[in-house]
């Protein structure tokens, strides 16, 4: 048993010593200066510059770019009613000018663009009925003159009571005929603007402008064949199409914005709703008019209507999609200031076509850039790089 016991002695002694040892190296590598390598390694990185908040632009190189500046404005969403429109003479601004007789152009006093007054010439048309017309007011009027001098020597005849008085009776009835026959000549003459040498003169109804010509020389016209067509720019109405649902809440009355391709706004109300929906179209036609004074627009220009029915209230702002940029992952607009742009986070609402709702971070009224503001976006990016 002794044996034992001074066997395993030594064996013990040398197991302890080598567990010591291992726990010593442990221990120094945790206490070594390099430990503190790992967490250098996770510390993170210093932050980038921030990006400058306002960019400096010159008014004119807006000008060059296309960027537009615009106040914001107040408005809904979900009642408003936006919709394409056309710009249409009003039905006492449009004339169609015919040549009211048969015949062949001779001559042209006008042409297409050129503005007219009320009664100028815009034709002259050669015609066998304008030549009848001067005929028969010529024989008129000679039936007229001999009615008028049988009455006289009737009345002389009468007066000598040589005459009886059916015989004077008989001339003075002859002599409103003749009269009668006489005028009618002369109002078909001049209903037809026929001229003293046998022709027709097309003449203009309105003051405006010529926007249609299809008159040309040597042509034979009939006379419901339209030669020119005239319209005043300041008889003018707005046609919009929107579709049945949106026709339903807009109501006589109702207060609209009209912006043309360039930008300009007009204010106008809506004069009436058509409650007949196109077959080809689906749609349903809202004419508008203009309010106040304003720039004449032109037939046929093609705007944009924006119908802001009375039932709703603008809670909100609401601004084009184009003036909303994602910079650094948030929604900005670029707002006016007096040397260029400012940087404004906003907090974007719902999107309806092409316009954004903010909700909060920009005042109505405040200027902003509304079109190509990703130009201004991009100017941004080139400074933040400059910084770096």
């Amino acid at each position: 048993m002794s044996e034992a016991t001074n066997y395993w002695r030594p064996a013990g002694f040398a197991a302890a010593l080598v567990l010591a040892a291992g726990l010593g190296f442990v221990i120094a590598r945790w206490s070594a200066p390099g430990a503190a390598a790992p967490d250098a390694a996770v510390a993170p990185a210093a932050a980038p510059n921030a990006a400058p908040d306002e960019i400096k632009v010159d008014a004119s190189h807006l000008a060059v770019v296309g960027i537009v500046t615009a106040p914001a404005a107040l408005g809904n969403l979900t009642t408003e009613v936006l919709a394409p429109a056309t710009v249409t003479a009003a039905p006492n601004g449009e004339a169609v000018v015919t040549a009211h007789a048969a015949g062949t152009i001779v001559r042209l006093f006008k042409q297409l663009g050129d503005p007219v007054r009320v009664g100028d010439a815009l034709a002259l048309v050669e015609s066998r009925d304008a030549a009848a017309m001067t005929a028969d007011q010529a024989i008129a009027e000679s039936k007229a003159a001999l009615a008028r001098s049988a009455l006289a020597r009737e009345q002389d005849l009468y007066n000598q009571r040589v005459t009886p008085r059916q015989d004077l009776e008989r001339a003075q009835a002859e002599l409103a005929v003749a009269e009668a026959e006489a005028t009618r000549a002369k109002e078909a003459a001049a209903a037809a603007h026929v001229t003293s040498d046998g022709r027709i003169s097309v003449t203009s109804p309105l003051a405006g402008k010529i926007v249609s010509a299809t008159a040309a020389l040597g042509t034979f016209v009939q006379p419901e064949s339209e030669l020119f067509r005239i319209a005043d720019s300041n008889f003018i109405q707005i046609e919009a199409a929107v579709t049945t649902m949106d026709a339903q809440r807009v109501a006589i009355g109702d207060s609209a914005t009209i912006t043309t391709s360039s930008g300009e706004k007009f204010a106008a109300a809506v004069r009436s709703v058509s409650p007949v929906v196109s077959e080809q179209t689906r749609a349903a036609t809202i004419v508008l008019s203009l309010v106040g004074a304003h720039e004449p627009l032109s037939p046929g220009q093609i705007v944009q209507a924006n119908i802001t029915p009375k039932a709703s209230a603008p809670p909100g702002i609401v601004v084009p999609e184009d003036a909303v940029q994602n910079v650094g992952g948030r929604s900005v607009v670029f707002v006016r200031t007096a040397d260029g742009f400012k940087v404004r986070p906003v907090v974007v609402g719902s999107r309806s076509a092409g316009r954004v709702a903010i909700v909060s971070g920009l005042n109505a009224g405040e200027t902003i850039a509304t079109a190509n503001a990703f130009f201004l976006k991009a100017e941004l990016g080139k400074g933040a790089g400059e910084d770096e």
